[in-house]
């Protein structure tokens, strides 16, 4: 491997330092620097553009070419007369300016190659050829190669540092804008140019008066023989593991026209290429936003979902998932836009893990915990979504969208603890949510806009929960109390019946949720700097929480225990009504380089909650302040101020007096009288992207603060936690720093990174209160290519430090993560992908664990517009077995050992349409 990366590096070498330098200054016929300005070379042996440079505010452009070459250099500039010239390249670097004419001709100037970058106000727009090498299948394979974009590990597309909103294709949402599903899925060769739409704004109307800098959105332009038909792929495939079959199918179909659009993407394997996650589904918005966002209240509904293990890194020890999804847009006037989609995911997923559990305050009597899991897991998420927008003028929008969710997801895990022995666990939920959003957006005149916008949620979700567990009392046959295992005494606490040989220990709990979002706005324009804007909004929500503790009989009856303290209290029965009325005010002034959004709102703050023949009261009233300021240094520099203060609200599941069962070695007994939660929330950051020298910088500093934060008391029996909520007379901080420099030197970009997070807050375990920070720091350097004929390599070095300090005792943890990956276009018919990472994780007294994966692939392929392509793909190549990561909570440190698919080797077909 050394070998192979010390020859990547002289070929990268090579091709650096075989270059010349040719810069210098474009003005206008008067001498004044032009800015934004293209200059391109095209070699004269091959007719490919080899070099392209974009002027700065001073006018410099600077290219690299290749020595003793003839290049034709051409210089083009909005409402100027393109120039062009013929030069010679030798030895030695050259300056050469120019100097353009102004162009009063009406007729477009034919330009001999389009310009791979250029820049109309707002949009930028990149020529997709010309930073392709053929190596590319999918969208995220060109976007990682612009300038200023980058495709994050989440497959989220950032732009100069800011992760874009939305995704369209030729003007038309793709699956409401998500990124993923579009990097993933939309063919490259069927992106003709990529355009990175700044100051981006879903509503027409407020983009004068709303701060819209930080929104960003792509829309792909497709090919012309792209449109009015339909294009895609369909790849298949198989292969042999283990003596088991592996299959692929996965069609990718397209059709856009200027009416209508169809999107069509399915997946459906056991290799464990996974299309969409769980972590997906969940974190797909579709688009809807709570109106309230901005208001300071931040009332969380909470997520009753399944304990569900996660993936790491899309890995397990068996997968096999099915994923479809459809999307359409139809316009049949151009007042009226309707759209939807609809999206399917299922997996079977088999995990296994071995993690070793360190309490780390030993004076707390908690023994440490080895355990041992298989778990098999069955998901199917599907949701369904309908929008429709009427624009009849410039002055009126109505949108209105509805969105459907449901699932179906079964948990079922074998679970063997050193402290407690055997347990047989099985989690169940079948949830439910329907969204609806209504939005009118209407202009009086040039100086007065309204906006309505309401949103209304209903949510069901059923989470049931059992475990079984080994009754060491009866299976003993001295029943000596030193035989007991941690479960016992335990179950003599929640009143089990401990004559049988097994607990069988169960849980339903239902938790009802109905919410509207709404608020009216009307912003009064006093001049071309300011405005002034006027906020009217609610939020109304009840919720209904029940929950009931049972144990299964030998005989099939069920025993409803009572437990021997909370009171008695082992179910729950609770309505839960909350309600925030609030009025804002914000004012938005423009001075020079500066924008100015001081604000306030004051709320009207209003819940109660009834159980147990009980009712619980709070009504108060709270002024929150906020300030917005943003310093724009030039077109693609600016410095962003943000201060929130805010008001947090618990959910329903805090608040119920009866014993919940969260895991079998977990209780919880929520408390009828919480309060509210403060936080101050303070936001620093810098963002610049240089396209002179294609550099691009950011940096953030993030601050909070939250005071009478609501914690939990926890005690423990050996490992069995009782937890209950109050509000915590000591505040705890968050404090963020991230900073991240990109440089691109010639056909190679470079990057290095650093992020720390630091936060501090109180536990109380067994009555005792202690301070927890938490240190993670994380480095990361980058170095990739961009040649065009060359093979490209990209290298990478990962650091990692997480130090948790516990007050009386700390942990640290290191990991070491190379990685290099590697892609070649031979002969124009053949494409080599190979990856290689390294990951090394150790504490202080040495080496936990080191793994490694290796994939390849090869695929074969007439030309570049062949239908036909055939591909050979091996995944773990090194059929490593398991890899190791660690973790750090509130009260104890953990090293997991986590099992992951052997070597698979498959063959595939891609057919392209």
């Amino acid at each position: 491997m050394k070998k192979i990366i010390g020859i990547m590096l002289l070929i990268v070498a090579g091709q650096t330092f075989a270059q010349i330098k040719v810069e210098g200054i474009v003005k206008d016929s008067v001498g004044s620097p032009l800015e934004l300005a293209n200059v391109i070379a095209i070699n004269q042996s091959t007719k490919i553009l080899e070099s392209y440079g974009v002027t700065n505010d001073k006018g410099k452009y600077k290219l690299s070419l290749e020595k003793n070459t003839t290049y034709k250099l051409q210089v083009s500039y909005i409402g100027m007369k393109t120039f062009e010239e013929v030069i010679t390249t030798k030895e030695l670097n050259i300056a050469k300016d120019f100097s353009l004419k102004s162009d009063n001709a009406l007729d477009a100037v034919e330009l001999t190659y389009e310009m791979p970058v250029t820049i109309s106000g707002d949009t930028l727009t990149y020529n997709a050829d010309s930073f392709k090498n053929g190596t590319e299948r999918k969208l995220e394979d060109v976007l990682k190669k612009l300038p200023g974009v980058e495709v994050n590990d989440d497959g989220e597309i950032e732009v100069e540092g800011k992760t874009v909103s939305k995704v369209m294709v030729d003007g038309k949402d793709f699956f409401d804008g998500d990124s993923k599903l579009a990097t993933k899925n939309i063919p490259a060769n069927a992106v003709d140019k990529v355009q990175v739409l700044k100051n981006h704004s879903e509503i027409s109307q407020l983009s004068g008066v709303t701060n819209n800098q930080d929104n960003i959105a792509i829309n792909i332009k497709l090919k012309e023989g792209k449109k009015n038909f339909w294009f895609g792929n369909v790849t298949a495939g198989a292969g042999v593991a283990d003596d088991e079959g592996l299959y692929l199918v996965q069609p990718k179909l397209f059709y856009y026209s200027p009416k209508y659009s169809v999107n069509i993407i399915g997946d459906l394997n056991n290799i464990g290429e996974v299309a969409f996650t769980r972590r997906d589904y969940f974190n797909f918005s579709g688009g809807f936003n709570m109106p309230s966002r901005q208001s300071g209240t931040n009332l969380n509904l909470g997520n009753n979902n399944l304990g569900f293990l996660t993936l790491q890194n899309n890995r397990a020890k068996d997968i096999n998932t099915k994923f479809g999804a459809a999307n359409f847009s139809y316009s049949p006037n151009k007042a009226l836009d309707i759209s939807g989609f609809g999206i399917f995911t299922s997996s079977r997923i088999d995990l296994q893990e071995n993690r070793a559990v360190q309490y780390t305050d030993p004076d707390l009597g908690i023994p440490n915990e080895d355990t041992q899991s298989n778990t098999e897991q069955k998901s199917d998420l599907g949701m369904l979504k309908l929008s429709a927008k009427y624009k009849p003028n410039a002055n009126n929008q109505l949108d209105y969208e509805v969105l459907g969710r449901t699932s179906k997801e079964t948990q079922n895990q074998n679970f063997v603890s050193s402290v407690t022995g055997n347990i047989d666990q099985v989690e169940e939920t079948s949830p439910f949510s329907l969204n609806q959003s209504l939005n009118y957006y209407y202009t009086l005149n040039d100086n007065n806009i309204f906006a309505l916008e309401a949103h209304h949620l209903i949510q069901d979700e059923d989470p049931f929960y059992n475990a079984l567990l080994e009754n060491d009392a009866t299976n003993n046959e001295e029943n000596n109390p030193e035989d007991r295992d941690a479960f016992d005494d335990t179950a003599s606490g929640l009143g089990l019946d401990q004559t049988l040989d097994n607990y069988n220990i169960a849980q339903d709990k239902r938790i009802k949720s109905n919410q509207l979002d709404a608020k009216l706005d009307y912003w009064n324009i006093l001049n071309l700097k300011s405005n002034i804007n006027f906020t009217l909004g609610t939020i109304l929500s009840k919720q209904n929480f029940d929950s009931n503790i049972f144990q299964y009989l030998d005989n099939n009856t069920v025993f409803n225990p009572t437990p021997d303290f909370n009171d008695g209290l082992d179910t729950n029965d609770t309505e839960y009504n909350f309600s925030d009325i609030y009025l804002g005010v914000h004012y938005r002034l423009k001075s020079g380089i500066f924008t100015f959004t001081p604000g306030f709102s004051t709320h009207a703050y209003s819940s109660k909650n009834t159980q147990f023949g009980t009712e619980f009261k709070d009504n108060f009233f709270r002024v929150l302040p906020d300030f917005n300021m943003r310093m724009q240094l030039k077109k693609s520099e600016q410095i962003v101020l943000n201060y929130t203060m805010q008001t947090q609200f618990t959910d329903v599941t805090q608040l119920a007096r009866g014993l919940v069962m969260n895991n079998y070695n977990s209780y919880y007994l929520g408390n009828q009288e919480l309060q509210n939660a403060t936080s101050h929330n303070i936001n620093l950051g810098y963002y610049s992207f240089n396209m002179f020298n294609y550099t691009n910088v950011r940096a953030y500093l993030n601050y909070s603060k939250r005071i009478n934060q609501i914690r939990s008391l926890s005690n423990f029996e050996n490992v069995i936690r009782t937890s209950s909520p109050f509000n915590s007379g000591f505040a705890d901080e968050t404090f963020t720093a991230f900073g991240q420099f990109q440089r691109s030197f010639n056909k190679i970009r470079a990057t290095i990174s650093g992020n720390l997070n630091y936060s501090k807050f109180n536990q109380f375990i067994q009555n005792r209160q202690s301070v927890n920070e938490n240190y993670t720091q994380s480095y990361r350097a980058q170095l990739r290519t961009n040649f065009r004929e060359a093979p490209n390599v990209e290298l990478s070095y990962r650091h990692t430090i997480q130090d948790n300090d516990q007050g009386t005792s700390r942990t640290k943890f290191y990991t070491k993560a190379p990685s290099i990956e590697f892609d070649a276009y031979i002969w124009k018919t053949i494409t080599f992908r190979t990856d290689f990472s390294y990951t090394n994780v150790s504490d202080d007294n040495g080496a936990l664990n080191d793994y490694e994966f290796w994939n390849a692939s090869l695929s074969y392929r007439k030309d570049k517009d062949a239908k036909l392509e055939y591909e050979l793909k091996a995944t773990n190549l090194l059929d490593t077995k398991s890899q190791i990561n660690t973790s750090s909570g509130n009260f104890s440190v953990s090293t997991t050992e986590y099992f992951i698919q052997p070597r698979f080797l498959t063959f595939r077909l891609r057919y392209e349409l």
